[in-house]
């Protein structure tokens, strides 16, 4: 999800990579579980976390889509998010312990909180979220350690190409206005991404689909800038 933020005001004016340490480590969330409610339709699902989720529940895409995970627009693009519960609006996965149920296979999003991405120049860096969560005194940490994520290099790259592949994408679609071109398109990215599963190991399926998905767009007579 693109947003026009003033990075001055929303951080500590500061870009972390793996190594650094940042303030960000909430004490295991003990006794609290605010980011875990009135998130709405922010908690966006990239094809990993929906990758995790199907495996690690057993849950084809469309099982997931019954309850546990919705459809939305986003920059151009019908992408997945996490479902808030009618009535307190918290998501669904929160037990009532106020933990999450599926902390192992959480989403991205969720896994690097409160820290946030913002993507420049064909990569990425990390930004501590200042106003986002209400622990205080949260100690520090290797930014490497909070995300908490294996074979963090390969993530990187997957996490770039997606963003940008998507990006670019939107961008092309809203540049045309063609509603039968964007609906074959959107359609495309829902089966090819998320609701076809992926043989392991994961990332080199993701890049192969995503060399399949790049042609195929280009066919269509959509331009993008990623041709790895």
């Amino acid at each position: 999800m693109e947003r026009a933020i003033n990075l001055e005001e929303i951080s500590d004016g500061r870009r972390y990579g793996l190594n650094d340490m940042v303030k960000a480590d909430c004490g295991d969330c003990r006794g609290c579980s605010d980011c875990c409610r009135d998130m709405e339709h922010s908690i966006l699902l990239d094809p990993l976390d929906i990758h995790r989720l199907s495996v690690g529940l057993g849950l084809t895409f469309e099982q997931l889509l019954e309850g546990r995970i919705e459809l939305n627009l986003v920059d151009g693009m019908i992408l997945p998010n996490l479902k808030m519960s009618q009535g307190d609006n918290c998501c669904t996965f929160l037990n009532r312990e106020g933990r999450c149920s599926i902390h192992p296979l959480r989403p991205g999003i969720c896994r690097i909180f409160p820290l946030g991405r913002i993507y420049e120049n064909g990569s990425f860096q990390y930004f501590l979220q200042i106003h986002e969560c209400s622990r205080e005194n949260r100690a520090k940490v290797k930014v490497k350690k909070w995300i908490d994520t294996p074979e963090v290099k390969q993530n990187q790259e997957y996490l770039t190409r997606w963003h940008y592949f998507v990006k670019e994408l939107g961008e092309e679609l809203s540049r045309r206005r063609d509603e039968s071109l964007r609906r074959a398109v959107v359609l495309f990215v829902l089966k090819q991404f998320f609701q076809t599963p992926y043989p392991e190991p994961f990332y080199d399926s993701f890049f192969q689909r995503l060399q399949q998905g790049i042609a195929y767009v280009q066919r269509l007579g959509l331009i993008l800038s990623e041709e790895k």
